[in-house]
């Protein structure tokens, strides 16, 4: 799919000539967002978001029938982990992935640099349908994309801090490509199983 002329132009149009790093940083997350990812994810069911292609899947389960070692969560589904993560780690579903990413790759982030609520994998409600997964979904996707988008060069560049760990000293622009990265192939994951999902043997 091509790119629109527009936001290239928008996007590469210089500050003083030269390039608009920070919307290039998050044109390229919500330019997926909005053309491939987010449009992939309309009409998943429930069905879909539990499906478990393998055998030994970690997934989000009713609380009480998690399969690996760690069930973490606080509401009424947890998720499955184990840690350290073994080799080969599970195949994990939809419901696992879209769990990923409200809890260690959006949550965690938003609340450490946006102002954001405070999530972590024991404590998260995870949702148990699939609707209500993609309105959170939404809903942390919005805060992120909107905060990144108003950063201006001199806070890309300053360190994360602390709450990044080893990472602590390296640039919040590191951080944003990082998430940029998540993002794009764990939603191309969940795009995958619902290729799968629809081509499965009944």
């Amino acid at each position: 799919m091509e790119r629109n002329a527009e936001t290239e132009r928008s996007a590469g149009a210089g500050r003083a000539g030269g390039l608009d790093v920070p919307a290039l940083l998050a044109e390229q997350l919500q330019w997926h967002w909005e053309n491939q990812a987010r449009p992939r994810l309309e009409g998943l069911t429930d069905e879909e978001y539990f499906w478990e292609p393998v055998p030994g899947c970690w997934n989000v389960r009713p609380r009480g029938t998690g399969t690996a070692p760690i069930h973490a969560g606080s509401g009424e589904f947890t998720i499955d982990f184990e840690y350290p993560e073994p080799v080969p780690a599970p195949v994990t579903t939809i419901a696992w992935r879209l769990g990923h990413l409200l809890v260690g790759v959006l949550g965690v982030r938003n609340a450490a640099h946006f102002g954001g609520p405070q999530v972590s994998y024991e404590d998260f409600d995870y949702p148990g349908t699939a609707a209500g997964a993609l309105e959170l979904l939404d809903e942390y996707y919005g805060t992120w994309i909107r905060s990144v988008s108003g950063l201006d060069e001199a806070a890309l560049a300053a360190p994360v801090g602390e709450a990044e760990g080893s990472w602590a000293a390296e640039p919040l622009a590191t951080l944003v490509l990082h998430i940029n990265r998540e993002m794009i192939h764990h939603l191309a994951e969940t795009a995958l199983l619902r290729d799968l999902y629809a081509h499965r043997q009944r």
